[in-house]
């Protein structure tokens, strides 16, 4: 089975024009012949053990107004597409605390996951920090599945 590694996204990215100094962006991938599209169907689909975190989490944020991903029909609704092509995927959306992006790029035999994040405000300066080591957790749990499922 291949390992997960940290790495940086690679430069061919659609993310990289969003980044800029002092934004937050990390980057792992695993080998993997998959497309991105069917990628992401494997890695956001979480464990019952992310599914408890997001919940939680969905529970706490929302008396702030934040968004919850959460749909009027009650299921969790997979984040809007910003782009889509044969070699990448990039999901996010923007948020009064931050702006985020999921990239999910295939390239030379390798799936490249990468999370961008620009906070707009002190709240979202403090989310980041609170969810950064649960969102490294869940990264890495997803990039495991994809090298199964190669």
């Amino acid at each position: 089975m291949s390992r997960v590694i940290k790495t940086p996204l690679p430069k061919s990215s659609r993310l990289w024009p969003h980044v800029a100094k002092g934004d937050f962006i990390d980057g792992y991938a695993v080998e993997s012949t998959l497309s991105p599209r069917e990628a992401a169907e494997i890695a956001l689909s979480m464990p019952g053990w992310a599914d408890a975190l997001l919940s939680l989490r969905n529970r706490l944020v929302k008396p702030f107004g934040l968004k919850t991903e959460v749909s009027e029909t009650g299921e969790r609704a997979i984040f809007p597409v910003d782009y889509e092509g044969a070699d990448e995927l990039i999901i996010g959306t923007n948020d009064t605390h931050l702006n985020f992006r999921i990239c999910i790029h295939q390239q030379a035999g390798h799936i490249h996951m990468a999370t961008w994040v620009y906070r707009n405000n002190a709240l979202g300066h403090v989310y980041l920090m609170l969810v950064k080591p649960f969102h490294v957790l869940i990264v890495r749990s997803g990039l495991r599945r994809i090298a199964h499922a190669r």
